[in-house]
């Protein structure tokens, strides 16, 4: 079972939409029962809240389920998660700052997956409003993502 852990500053926009685009892309793969998936914030404001009207609009237009999300606060038992997958750096910061990372877990920003891609850091669409730059961001790293996982999977014989 491999386990991923999205993270933003309160998630609301970036995290939710990442965790729904990618809960959208193992469904259609087929590999719920190998992939599981979470999001959470660094910050503590919109702890039980649905995702920013905005992530919910562009989920929507796009097809992409986000029911049953609400925002919460990561933990340190958040930690043992095998990719921990923050949105920007200051994210990879306060993660760090959360607790002791085990060395098998693998903390990088979404956008650390796709290799031509100068930026790294998906902005905050709740400072810009830009929802649909950020979605096409979150697409390509998530697609990129789960590649790498399921590469690592067929190296190591768990799925074909």
């Amino acid at each position: 079972m491999v386990r991923v852990l999205f993270i933003c500053l309160g998630n609301i926009c970036r995290s939710p939409m990442a965790e729904a685009m990618f809960r959208d892309l193992v469904r259609k793969e087929g590999l719920e029962a190998v992939i599981k998936m979470d999001s959470a914030g660094t910050g503590d404001w919109h702890i039980g809240h649905p995702p920013h009207e905005g992530t919910r609009e562009i989920l929507k237009k796009n097809q992409i389920s986000y029911k049953g999300l609400k925002a919460r606060k990561v933990t340190s038992d958040d930690l043992s998660y095998d990719y921990i997958i923050g949105m920007d750096v200051e994210n990879i910061k306060n993660i760090k700052k959360v607790g002791s990372i085990p060395s098998h877990v693998k903390v990088k920003r979404l956008l650390d997956f796709v290799e031509d891609k100068q930026e790294k850091n998906v902005p905050d669409p709740y400072y810009s409003g830009n929802f649909e730059e950020v979605y096409e961001l979150v697409k390509e790293g998530t697609e990129k993502l789960l590649e790498e996982i399921k590469n690592n999977l067929k190296a190591k014989g768990e799925i074909e």
